[in-house]
């Protein structure tokens, strides 16, 4: 089989995903279209070798319906022959669009394709696609559907992690966060966004908040309590009766932001980078995606990192960096937990909780941020991986060359 190679990776800035957000005057083609643009631009690319644009959405209605990855295409002038369509793995979108841009190059369907996502969550709420898994009784009841707020909390709850436990966790990630921008790791990737006149409107996350500490996190109350209390506490203990009650532990400042942003990976095969005076940045060693218990929803990161792994012909050994969305605390500790992975080697430049979380994109510019990062720290391999609603996981194994 044909390699897959990783030549460039950017992101947007996360605006938040508020009507005063600095993005919310930007609708997501545009958010889109500004991604691919970078990308042609960065790269001097002929973008009549760009066979396909793959973009995860994740509320693909409204102005992100309509298959906004051919949209976009076109709206920033690629070739008419470059294919695009959306994808939606919930919130791993992003890296699935990528995984399959890469499955492309490697089965020799393509020579060369963008992988990325985009989410404009101020402009298109989550949820607005509706969703027969929580809306229809049938559905839900069979398959223990709780939210997945409750979610998280069941895990804290299942595995023991306090309250203290998933704030401090927190604190860490604005701290990397905010270290990260202040020593400028970012501007590698980062593609300021601009409005109709060409005026930057935002060239840094907005979400934030550097101030965070033990006592502001302390100060927030339980975000999932009363929608516990409305039955979904309930229906987590049916699911797992070993546990006599939830303890309700996340809030706003330990869980995902909801912001804007696009991101976008330009892979290809070795030879078409050659073609083109491309230098590689990546090889793609392996990627996996695998469905997990659905009630509890939020530990599939581990499973599908290992299957990732062993598809690979890898240990966990061989890696040395390892980026996990941020989803809630829990999440993460669970992972860490989970594979025994130290929290010195893992989101090293902060994470969703400190940046925030646009859907469809966020898979794409954590690996776009790992990678980054082996350049920088001279390591060699990194996992990106991102829990799922409706329990799944999904990984990618990258090699910098």
């Amino acid at each position: 089989m044909t390699e897959a190679y990783i030549f460039d990776a950017v992101r947007t800035p996360r605006g938040k995903g508020r009507k005063d957000g600095s993005l919310h005057e930007i609708t997501p083609v545009q958010l889109a279209t500004q991604t691919l643009e970078a990308l042609r631009d960065r790269n001097n690319l002929d973008t009549s070798v760009v066979d396909d644009v793959v973009l995860g959405c994740v509320s693909p209605v409204g102005e992100q319906g309509g298959n906004i990855a051919r949209v976009a295409a076109m709206n920033a002038n690629y070739a008419e022959t470059t294919a695009g369509f959306q994808v939606n793995r919930f919130c791993a979108s992003g890296l699935e669009a990528v995984n399959i841009a890469a499955a492309k190059v490697m089965s020799g369907e393509a020579d060369m394709v963008v992988g990325g996502g985009v989410e404009g969550m101020s402009r298109v709420p989550m949820g607005s696609d509706g969703a027969a898994w929580a809306a229809d009784p049938a559905v839900a009841i069979k398959n223990y559907f709780i939210p997945q707020g409750i979610s998280a909390d069941l895990i804290a709850t299942k595995y023991g992690y306090s309250r203290d436990d998933v704030d401090a966790y927190s604190v860490e990630s604005q701290k990397r966060a905010t270290a990260s921008w202040e020593n400028r790791l970012f501007d590698k990737s980062i593609v300021p966004v601009k409005d109709v006149i060409g005026g930057v409107v935002l060239d840094h996350d907005e979400f934030i908040r550097s101030s965070t500490t033990m006592q502001s996190l302390g100060a927030l109350k339980p975000a999932f309590t009363d929608m516990g209390a409305f039955g979904f506490d309930n229906v987590a203990i049916q699911k797992y009766p070993e546990i006599e009650a939830i303890k309700h532990v996340h809030h706003a400042g330990n869980s995902s932001g909801i912001v804007d942003g696009a991101a976008g990976i330009l892979v290809g095969s070795k030879e078409m980078g050659e073609r083109l005076g491309l230098k590689a940045r990546a090889r793609i060693k392996g990627m996996a995606s695998v469905g997990s218990e659905p009630t509890i929803m939020l530990t599939g990161p581990s499973f599908s990192a290992e299957k990732a792994l062993k598809r690979a012909g890898m240990s966990k050994s061989d890696i040395d960096l390892w980026e996990l969305n941020e989803a809630f605390a829990a999440v993460v500790l669970r992972f860490m937990e989970a594979l025994d992975i130290d929290h010195s080697d893992i989101n090293v430049n902060g994470g969703a909780i400190a940046m925030g979380h646009p859907l469809g994109a966020t898979g794409a510019m954590i690996l776009g941020t790992v990678l980054d990062e082996l350049e920088r720290s001279g390591k060699e391999t990194a996992l990106a991986t991102l829990c799922i609603g409706a329990g799944m996981g999904t990984a990618t194994i990258i090699e910098r060359v």
